[in-house]
């Protein structure tokens, strides 16, 4: 596999804004170009973040989705150019995109974790945007490469536990990631912990809800979200936060109802509102525990008023202005 072959060198041009704005007020003035083809310059910030691309929705198209999903990570900067940014001591750069070439799935993710390594190992936080959930099971073989020892807590923002069975010739998919983690834990004989906040019965079968309880998956649904107190959601978390070393933090935009998120590859009827989750995220970026972010799932060509895409831009200022960068890297 060529790192080369599927790595896209970012764009300034997609990074646009209005010329009349103050220096420095916005994320189109502040971006820099990170090309990993060239060496990576290491960093010590707590501030510096790196968003990386995958255009990919092969995943999709195996388990049998709506595909377009390959086009979000553009249109997501789109969006992100042109909002504010209130921290002044933030450095965020634009290191490309990961593509997938000729529907093979597995050498982009490959491609994609060597990417997520090398971010890490220099000091950035990753925030990875797709692309269909597929780019979950290349983001945690980044993770794991650079952090072996570490104990890795994976929460799960999504409607699906993601959990399927590899499909022939153990092919994954947009649904298979998790349960892919879950072997790699397994035959590296190490403990798996996962929690799915947002799981819905219309959006997941009987079967799975047996490999996820057999994988002893921490589950808050979105009944519980709508059912239990406020606070309950954070304490949901609370536990994975103190149990892990790092965590490893998934959105996938299918969570929130079609209203909210109608750009996806599966809308719901009965989805979350954003600010339910919100409070979640400003918790787990401000733990000092999440190593690395990603959001999956935009579709650009199904998005109404790229409401989809707003909405995720809305969750990358959120993350990026109340990351806390975990003291043991």
């Amino acid at each position: 596999m060529s790192f080369e072959k599927y790595y896209q060198e970012p764009d300034k041009s997609l990074w646009k804004g209005r010329l009349d704005s103050p220096p420095a007020s916005f994320f189109f003035q502040i971006i820099k170009l990170l090309n990993l083809n060239n060496p990576v310059m290491a960093s010590t910030s707590p501030f510096r973040f790196a968003i990386l691309g995958f255009c990919c929705d092969e995943g999709i198209r195996r388990n049998m989705g709506r595909t377009g999903a390959a086009e979000g990570p553009n249109a997501l900067r789109d969006m992100l150019a042109r909002m504010p940014t209130h921290k002044q001591e933030v450095e965020v750069y634009d290191a490309g995109n990961i593509t997938c070439k000729d529907h093979d799935l597995e050498s982009a993710q490959q491609a994609l974790s060597q990417a997520v390594k090398m971010l890490l190992s220099n000091g950035y936080t990753p925030i990875l945007i797709g692309g269909g959930h597929e780019i979950a099971w290349g983001h945690y073989q980044g993770i794991a490469g650079q952090y072996p020892q570490h104990q890795l807590g994976i929460i799960n923002i999504d409607t699906h536990f993601d959990m399927r069975p590899v499909l022939l010739e153990q092919k994954g998919s947009s649904g298979t990631p998790f349960l892919q983690i879950a072997s790699a834990h397994e035959k590296a004989n190490k403990r798996f912990d996962y929690s799915c906040i947002g799981i819905q019965e219309y959006g997941n079968s009987r079967s799975l809800y047996k490999t996820a309880a057999y994988y002893k998956t921490h589950i808050f649904t979105a009944n519980d979200m709508y059912s239990k107190p406020a606070d309950a959601g954070v304490s949901f978390v609370d536990r994975s936060i103190k149990d892990n070393d790092f965590i490893y933090l998934s959105l996938c935009l299918d969570v929130f109802s079609a209203g909210y998120a109608p750009g996806v590859s599966a809308p719901q009827a009965f989805g979350l509102t954003p600010w339910q989750i919100v409070p979640i995220i400003r918790q787990l970026a401000s733990s000092g525990k999440v190593i690395s972010y990603d959001i999956a799932e935009l579709s650009p060509k199904y998005d109404a008023d790229s409401r989809t895409a707003k909405l995720a831009a809305n969750f990358i200022y959120e993350i990026i202005h109340h990351h806390q960068r975990p003291i043991a890297t």
